[in-house]
């Protein structure tokens, strides 16, 4: 399954942010499924920040110290529209048989 159809990730302006003065050391974000933190010093650190999936906002709803941001999902969208990211997952999801479509 592709998140964004083939166009290159580095093209995608999508990550986390985090602000070590609010930072809690909580630790919720190291149960990120794409490892994108790491943990140095008591405190995370982003290391992997190509590797977000777009459009996941995980880490920073669960965040108890409210320390992590992401940009503006309005920006994502923007870009997916100009890409036409979701005509082209929604053709291969009917390809794969994933959607059926009348």
């Amino acid at each position: 399954m592709s998140w964004h159809d083939g166009v290159d990730r580095a093209l995608i302006y999508w990550g986390p942010t985090i602000d070590p003065d609010a930072c809690v050391s909580c630790g919720m974000c190291m149960n990120c499924g794409k490892k994108v933190f790491d943990w140095v010093d008591g405190k995370p650190v982003v290391a992997r920040f190509g590797d977000c999936i777009p459009g996941c906002s995980t880490c920073m709803n669960l965040c108890l110290g409210n320390a992590i941001s992401f940009p503006p999902i309005e920006d994502l969208r923007e870009f997916y529209r100009q890409h036409n990211v979701w005509t082209h997952v929604k053709k291969e999801f009917i390809e794969k048989g994933i959607i059926k479509c009348k």
